[in-house]
């Protein structure tokens, strides 16, 4: 068989048209056999060279949204915003009126926004994917060349047309596909169909007539994710011939804005208003007074430009970009960079306690009959179990087979042979195998959760032999669990029933009338870490929730030797009884819930953020995947299972609390640079609206020329380029902190008139000392002077709630740019550059009195700012 094009997987990045779904239906009327033989295919797979050869063909199985995005498309990125139009905007016009000065000033302030974010950007890109390239996204697929012809991981981008793959609990579907094998499989295709609710799969022919694909109930669809069940495959389309492929962008495009980018856009459109009523009114006021409309006109453009928060997107792009390298450095990918800072701003953490409590190491360490001794046979039915089920094998199956595999324990599988199974499901809580004896009889072997066994059992087996389950045996059964429980050890029950009427398949409904045998305990130590880590969070502001599917006795246990108070436990039970304003209530107030299924995991997340809360959820598990998308930020492990990967906003390549209290800092220190900026953006502009106003109705000729003021405004922002590397003092990190846009206009409202006051008093030296009544080149160079001195100076002031430079320190790359824009505000008007920006030299006795306004400025800045900071923090 040689690999060929086929009209069904169509020309390649071609996505589906309808002339396609004809052909795809008509896959689905064919019995699986047939199907195969439609798709140059073969349930055995396909050979190596096969898919080398088609590989080549139809290229690697990896959707628009999966590639690495181009540097034009980065730098299209960091253009394309509402702001950089504005200020192109501007430049136009200023380019349309003859300055072209004016224009070119604007176009730099662009062009360094871009370049700066840019450049942070693509070294963040570059890590990302550094770290992505060790992330294992694999899928099972069959290879019919190789040692037995068995199913083998391999990469997910390697899939080609026509290879054979499976399917159980947790798999994300990895290509378009139609079944030739399947048990209990229901998939939940939400993200293309929007229905909530799994639709369950069969490979058999579809008899009905269907019109639409998704309806057909032997298609998988990339996208797609197992919620139970197991099957087998043959690929039909991959990568961007996919539906879900064709429709990546457009799902991509789908997230909806968090609490970060809505707090961003609301003080953007704070500003924009601000701008709205401000420059009519300075163009109206300098054109009445100075009898020149279009010199009002260009200062009205500049002052535009000078109120616009312009390097905003750089601030947020850089910030955010900063972050994700110093989660690299500690193995922690970061898919969307706003997680960062939703992460700073999580005050609650729900995780299991599996593997972020404990060590995530399961061992089996008893294997105990009805009576608490050593039982091999529960042993051996607790293998067979493991061993011969085809769907999702857990940390509990692992732990089994590799017991049986160290201690050698021989003999265990001879003359058993799989017949069927049940799948494992999280309304069941078990799953069972039927096998066929050496004698050739079945018998269906069960393991779950004790309560579910207990309720699926009618008889128990003691000493050899086969009883009714009566409430003694009960009793002694939930206490010798119990016992265990309270030991730290997890316990499965082992049940069977022996089948007098062979079957071909079972389901569900034979599990009932079971034989309890016994019970398989396991142990998954505390890690050393935990109490530190927990105590690391609790002084970080973030209360611990461990949201687990394990009993409360074991949960309580465990959660009191990493030291964290579990209190009263709420059980499952209890919240299915429980409205989502009582659950938020009961929620509040509890740490542990346990015996939860995942759709109660996903109302105590979203009970708690109804109440407030910014909340984070920390899994790994199929049952875990509702909650994390339901989470402020949802955070997995490179170890988890594709569906949760897939729904998390940051992927740790190590599963531990220390490295997710890193990125709560990382978060939070990202935050408060962001906020830094915002709050000087503000009151700077606040303030330089009363001055621009005041010296608009009283002088006779423009305060500032318009160049001056686009000059003024590019050496403010190049001063504000390094505040992503500033440093953060520890009081900004010590707990989560969310945008609060009133807190803002407040601050605007507090400190921005205090430049007014000062810049007032500039006004009264340069009239009344300098007498530059007659001399506007002169009263002008004052003004900027000054302007830019104490725009640039106050940054310090404002970056910190503490005193400026003796209890809090800015960065290095801050103090440098500080220190070289004032020295060319104090150079620029005695050079040649300054003379063509209309700038004159200031006399001598300017500067003492200068330096007098900014000791005196800094000083009633700092007061105002800590009357702010006591009454309404920062």
């Amino acid at each position: 068989m040689t690999a060929r094009p086929h009209p069904l997987f169509g020309p390649r990045h071609h996505a589906e048209s309808a002339a396609e779904t004809p052909e795809l239906l008509a896959l689905g009327r064919l019995e699986p056999a047939a199907a195969c033989e439609r798709l140059d295919a073969s349930p055995a797979g396909l050979s190596t060279p096969q898919t080398r050869a088609r590989l080549a063909e139809y290229g690697p199985n990896v959707v628009t949204r999966e590639l690495r995005p181009s540097v034009w498309k980065e730098l299209w990125g960091r253009a394309y915003n509402p702001l950089n139009g504005l200020l192109l905007g501007l430049a136009a016009v200023s380019y349309a009126l003859d300055d072209v000065r004016a224009a070119v000033v604007v176009l730099v302030m662009v062009v360094l926004a871009i370049a700066t974010s840019f450049v942070q950007e693509h070294r963040s890109n570059e890590a990302a994917a550094r770290l992505r390239s060790m992330v294992k996204t694999s899928a099972s697929a069959r290879r019919r060349d190789v040692a037995g012809g068995d199913f083998q991981e391999v990469p997910l981008d390697s899939l080609v047309p026509g290879d054979v793959v499976r399917l159980s609990a947790g798999d994300m579907i990895p290509a378009d596909l139609r079944l030739i094998e399947a048990k209990d499989l229901f998939v939940n295709q939400a993200a293309l169909t929007g229905e909530a609710m799994p639709a369950e799969k069969f490979a058999h022919a579809c008899a009905d007539t269907v019109a639409d694909p998704f309806d057909l109930p032997n298609i998988c669809f990339m996208g797609a994710n197992v919620v139970s069940g197991y099957g087998n495959g043959v690929i039909v389309r991959t990568g961007g011939r996919t539906f879900f492929g064709a429709l990546a962008d457009k799902v991509v495009q789908q997230h909806a804005p968090t609490a970060f980018d809505q707090g961003v856009n609301r003080f953007v459109w704070l500003m924009l208003r601000v701008i709205a009523v401000m420059v009519p009114l300075v163009f109206v006021i300098n054109g009445v007074t100075k009898h020149d409309w279009l010199q009002a006109l260009l200062f009205a453009v500049a002052v535009a430009v000078g109120l616009t928060p312009e390097m905003l997107p750089m601030i947020v792009t850089v910030n955010l970009a900063k972050g994700a390298l110093a989660m690299s450095r500690v193995k922690v990918i970061i898919k969307r960079l706003n997680a960062i800072q939703n992460l700073g701003a999580m005050d609650v953490l729900c995780t299991d306690k599996t593997g972020t409590l404990t060590q995530d190491r399961i061992i089996l360490k008893r294997h105990l009959d009805l009576h608490g001794s050593e039982s091999e046979r529960v042993l051996q039915y607790a293998w067979l179990n493991s061993h011969f089920q085809s769907g999702l094998k857990n940390l509990l199956d692992v732990a089994v087979l590799a017991h049986v595999e160290l201690h050698q324990v021989l003999g265990i599988d001879q003359g058993y042979a799989k017949v069927d199974e049940v799948p494992f499901d999280f309304d069941r809580r078990r799953m069972s195998v039927v096998v066929s004896t050496p004698s050739g009889r079945h018998v269906l072997i069960c393991k779950g959760a004790v309560d579910e066994i207990f309720a699926a059992c009618g008889r128990c087996e003691v000493d050899g032999e086969v009883v009714r389950l009566d409430p003694g045996h009960f009793a002694a059964a939930r206490q010798q669990t119990r016992e265990l429980n309270e030991d730290g050890f997890r316990v499965v029950a082992v049940a069977y029933k022996e089948l007098d009427a062979p079957q071909a398949t079972y389901s569900a409904a034979d599990e009932r009338e079971l034989t309890l045998l016994g019970y398989i305990a396991f142990l998954d130590p505390p890690k050393d870490s935990a109490r530190a880590a927990l105590a690391a969070l609790a002084g970080r502001g973030v209360a611990v929730k461990i949201l687990t599917g394990d009993n409360e006795v074991v949960t309580r246990k465990v959660c009191r030797e990493v030291g964290l108070e579990a209190g009263e436990i709420l059980l499952g039970a209890a919240i299915e009884g429980l409205s989502d304003a009582g659950l938020a209530d009961k929620a509040e107030r509890t740490t542990v819930f346990a015996k939860l299924t995942p759709t109660q995991k996903e109302r105590v997340v979203r009970a708690l953020r109804a109440r407030g809360h910014v909340v984070g959820f920390l899994g790994d598990g199929i049952n875990d995947s509702p909650a994390l998308k339901a989470a402020d930020v949802g955070v997995s492990v490179d170890s988890a299972v594709d569906i949760a990967k897939e729904s998390a906003d940051i992927i740790l390549l190590e599963k531990s609390l220390l490295v997710l209290q890193q990125g709560v800092v990382e978060g939070r220190k990202v935050f408060a640079n962001i906020t830094k900026y915002i709050r000087m953006g503000a009151s700077s502009n606040f303030g330089n609206m009363f001055s621009v106003l005041g010296a608009s109705l009283f002088l006779p000729f423009l305060p500032m020329a318009p160049i001056q003021v686009l000059t003024n405004n590019l050496l403010y922002d190049f001063s504000q380029t390094t505040i992503p590397t500033d440093n953060v003092d520890d009081s900004d990190v010590a707990g989560p902190h969310q945008w609060d846009i009133s807190n803002i206009f407040r601050f605007m409202v507090a400190i921005g008139p205090i430049s007014s006051l000062f810049d007032y008093a500039t006004y009264a030296i340069m009239l009344w000392v300098f007498h530059a009544w007659g001399d506007p080149s002169l009263f002008q160079t004052g003004w900027f002077v000054e302007s830019l001195l104490t725009q640039t100076l106050i940054i310090h002031i404002i970056r910190t709630s503490r005193v400026p430079f003796v209890q809090s320190r800015a960065s290095n790359a801050l103090l440098a740019t500080t220190a070289i824009i004032c020295a060319i505000g104090v150079l620029l008007p005695g050079t040649e550059l300054g003379r063509l920006l209309g700038f004159k030299p200031l006399p001598w006795d300017y500067w003492p009195l200068l330096a007098a306004m900014l000791a005196c400025y800094a000083a009633l800045t700092h007061w105002a700012k800590l009357r702010f900071v006591r009454r309404w923090g920062m």
